[in-house]
């Protein structure tokens, strides 16, 4: 399933999305270092073993990341214009290398633009859950969608 124009989209509307992912050390040394950032808890075992986690914690902008980018398929693949924002990031709980993630995503705000006629505003709740059934992350992610041509 491709994204959805702005007219298929209703209050209310919830995906399970079909992909899962599993999250590796080179995911997190990636992010990490990509991105310029030396947190110890994120690359260093044995400070990470040291703390209350007692482990490395995964970067969270790379859980972010992955719940976002495993919502597209199914919510703005080729129809999106442009995100407006994202809100409301929470992570209630660490991801640690070997988690497995799975996202849902409901519709929570959907509305036409008062600017632009081609388009509507849909808001997205992400939700990343772990393989405990935890939320490890979730945020709003509010969307510019194209609506259908006529």
């Amino acid at each position: 399933m491709t994204g959805r124009y702005f007219e298929d989209w209703s209050l209310g509307d919830t995906i399970v999305h079909p992909i899962r992912r599993t999250v590796t050390e080179t995911d997190n040394l990636l992010m990490s270092t990509l991105t310029h950032n030396p947190q110890p808890l994120h690359l260093d075992a044995v400070y990470a073993k040291g703390t209350e986690f007692g482990q490395v914690v995964v970067n969270g902008t790379f859980t972010f990341a992955l719940m976002v980018g495993i919502s597209v398929a199914e919510t703005t693949l080729g129809t999106l214009i442009a995100n407006l924002g994202y809100d409301q990031l929470r992570m209630p709980k660490p991801v640690f290398i070997g988690d497995t993630i799975r996202v849902e995503t409901e519709v929570t705000a959907v509305r036409p633009s008062g600017s632009r006629p081609e388009a509507g505003i849909v808001t997205f709740t992400h939700r990343a859950i772990n393989q405990r059934d935890e939320i490890v992350c979730s945020c709003a992610r509010t969307a510019l969608i194209q609506r259908k041509t006529s």
